[in-house]
């Protein structure tokens, strides 16, 4: 009787599983994130991301401060809070694009990190950060034992590989020129001011902003340059991160093979879910997937204003 008796009178809260227990000791805060926070964010980041050194995370976040931004929508994204102290973050890059002919608001969900001690809330904050109906969340960079996780959050694969072409070899882009565009260039003839708002925007990001001119028209596109990674690709390579249109990079890709391989970049590496006819590469799915969720399914050759532009490969 007497256990029993003290078994009733002890508080409730220590007869809880010891999870629920630290939940109810623990209570971090979500916020946005501010502009006074991006030296603690970029802690994080460098504390979350060994591979990468912090200078990384202040340029692409010093590029956020000053972008242009879709109504009601975040400038940096969320932190996670405890006691005045970050715990946690995610990135969110917020931009408009036209999918399927219609004007999409698209987030970009990057870079997150929580401390190890708070692990069990993230998942709660990436769902809690995630919410607008009619916004499109892409997932441009998800490691592998994430995939999972996307999938639970109802993420769906927009692009499951990677094509690994070599444009130099394609007999396409005959009597075709290319252009470069600079962060200062005024005009491109037969590019739209928007078209070459984007690519001026993307020079000065550091990405290589290109013009192929064909008999009839003026095509953007945008490469990203990659950072040097023990193993990973043998050869110098930059990733397709704007075209009009897959099959404009095919059509175009003899000339802008040409153009790159004097310039020591034989290799050029495409979203793509399948090998691709007519243009001499290789496809895995080693590397390379991608996630959406919301309205519109994004469409291959469209990776401007995401983090691989503003942070860099």
């Amino acid at each position: 009787m007497i256990e029993r008796k003290c078994e009733k009178t002890r508080p409730f809260r220590y007869l809880l599983h010891p999870l629920v227990n630290m939940m109810l000791a623990v209570k971090p805060r979500i916020r946005e994130i501010s502009e006074r926070d991006i030296d603690a964010v970029a802690d994080l980041l460098t504390r979350g991301f060994v591979h990468l050194p912090r200078e990384y995370w202040m340029r692409g976040l010093q590029r956020q401060t000053t972008r242009a931004l879709p109504p009601d929508t975040q400038r940096y994204g969320y932190l996670l809070e405890n006691e005045g102290v970050p715990v946690g973050c995610l990135l969110l890059i917020y931009s408009t694009k036209s999918i399927d002919g219609e004007t999409a608001i698209c987030c970009n969900v990057s870079s997150w990190y929580v401390d190890p001690a708070f692990r069990n809330y993230a998942s709660l904050f990436a769902s809690m950060t995630q919410r607008r109906k009619d916004v499109v969340y892409i997932n441009v960079t998800p490691a592998h034992p994430t995939w999972p996780i996307l999938e639970a959050q109802g993420f769906v694969p927009y692009c499951r590989g990677l094509y690994f072409s070599v444009p130099a070899l394609s007999r396409s882009g005959r009597g075709m020129t290319i252009e470069a565009v600079a962060a200062d260039t005024s005009s491109v003839a037969g590019l739209t001011p928007a078209d070459l708002d984007m690519l001026k925007r993307h020079a000065e990001h550091g990405c290589l902003s290109l013009v192929c001119h064909t008999d009839d028209e003026a095509l953007p596109f945008v490469f990203f340059h990659l950072r040097k990674r023990r193993g990973v690709i043998p050869v110098p390579a930059l990733q397709l991160g704007y075209c009009r249109s897959i099959p404009d990079y095919g059509r175009c890709a003899g000339a802008i093979g040409r153009y790159l391989l004097r310039r020591g970049k034989p290799i050029v590496i495409v979203d793509a879910n399948g090998p691709m006819a007519e243009l001499p590469g290789i496809y895995s799915e080693t590397h390379g997937r991608k996630y959406f969720r919301g309205p519109h399914r994004p469409r291959l050759g469209d990776l401007t204003d995401t983090e691989l532009a503003i942070y860099g490969m």
